[in-house]
């Protein structure tokens, strides 16, 4: 039987950066949370691959083009690896809500496919979000999921899926 690896599936705005009511519309506008590179890098010591699930309406909004978002997303993975580490890959959902695709949260489209592409074991993975519509695409999805506060910090969900991991490891 294929070894499935496992995954943490998290929401870009309010989870990596900054949330804007606005939309992160460009590099300026983008914040990054100061701890997150040391958090993703804990998780990928861990064993957990690290993807990005984003809706990304401002596409079809044509508010911003693809090339604009690519370089919001490259300058996140700059700056992770700056701190040795990275996200796996990104993947965006460009549909406004009127679209009804597959793709958008609270859809699992996204999270599907990246299972696919990466032979993920959905039950052995997360996905952290501060919406309603990222914690509904993972459980659609079949994975577990943790629900990320305003102020909640990353660490704080990192202790979560430590203490989860071991109650998995002294059940077997």
């Amino acid at each position: 039987m294929i070894k499935k690896n496992k995954a943490i599936f998290l929401d870009r705005d309010g989870v990596l950066n900054k949330k804007r009511e606005d939309y992160v519309k460009s590099v300026k506008e983008l914040e990054i949370f100061p701890n997150i590179a040391e958090e993703i890098s804990k998780l990928k010591m861990k064993g957990f691959l690290i993807i990005v699930i984003t809706n990304q309406s401002v596409i079809n909004r044509q508010i911003i083009t693809i090339k604009e978002l690519e370089e919001i997303h490259l300058t996140i993975q700059k700056f992770l690896k700056k701190n040795e580490t990275c996200i796996d890959k990104f993947y965006f959902c460009p549909h406004r809500p009127d679209e009804n695709c597959e793709c958008r949260k609270p859809n699992p489209g996204l999270i599907k496919q990246a299972i696919n592409e990466f032979s993920i074991d959905a039950s052995k993975s997360w996905m952290i979000g501060d919406s309603k519509t990222d914690i509904q695409a993972g459980e659609k999805a079949g994975c577990k999921t943790i629900f990320l506060k305003q102020n909640d910090s990353f660490t704080k969900i990192l202790k979560i899926i430590e203490s989860k991991e071991k109650q998995v490891e002294t059940s077997k």
